[in-house]
């Protein structure tokens, strides 16, 4: 009887515990289930080779852009910027991924100038065009370059949002364009 009533105990916190996370409200899309968002192989912006799993035990924020980018890009890592500010001593345990959907024009020097501009904390990664397509597709980011007669030749048009991994390397929430960075602060903190 002592034994049913522990395995019974046992299995109303675990699954009290479980609800719990389920009932909580997030201000990104909960995307738990999703098939993708694979790992990938690029450069950091050192000229280190990453891969996902380097950022394990940390909960990883994914930008996919270029450093061209007349608005959405750099309007989005200064609210990155700000919500690393806003988590104050947890911002050690976050680390914002900057993609580059330009291998051509977005070298590791230009990343190197553009991105710790930003926070020095911030990685830009790049790769080849094969790396970069694969990179994308697996995170089902869409891009397209479009020809432009200003000064840079062309420009891209792609998705905007952000990916956020929490530490075990699960894709939990998706952000779109333009979610305040203290929401995306509360969802972090709701995850520690």
């Amino acid at each position: 009887m002592f034994k049913f009533l522990v395995t019974a105990c046992l299995v109303i916190c675990l699954a009290a515990c479980s609800n719990k996370e389920s009932a909580k409200k997030f201000n990104g899309l909960k995307i738990n289930a999703a098939e993708y968002a694979d790992d990938f192989e690029l450069i950091d912006h050192h000229g280190q080779l990453r891969h996902l799993a380097d950022y394990q035990n940390k909960f990883v924020l994914i930008f996919f852009g270029y450093t061209h980018c007349p608005d959405i890009c750099p309007s989005s890592l200064m609210d990155m910027a700000t919500l690393m500010r806003l988590l104050g001593d947890d911002k050690d345990k976050v680390q914002v991924l900057f993609i580059t959907l330009d291998p051509a024009r977005d070298t590791q020097a230009v990343l190197a100038k553009f991105i710790p501009s930003f926070d020095a904390s911030f990685i830009g990664l790049y790769g080849t065009e094969t790396q970069i397509n694969q990179t994308a597709k697996g995170f089902k980011v869409f891009f397209e370059q479009q020809a432009s007669n200003g000064l840079s030749a062309y420009t891209i048009d792609h998705s905007a949002g952000s990916y956020l991994i929490d530490q075990s390397g699960k894709l939990r929430l998706y952000y779109r364009y333009g979610q305040k960075p203290d929401e995306i602060a509360n969802d972090i903190k709701n995850l520690m």
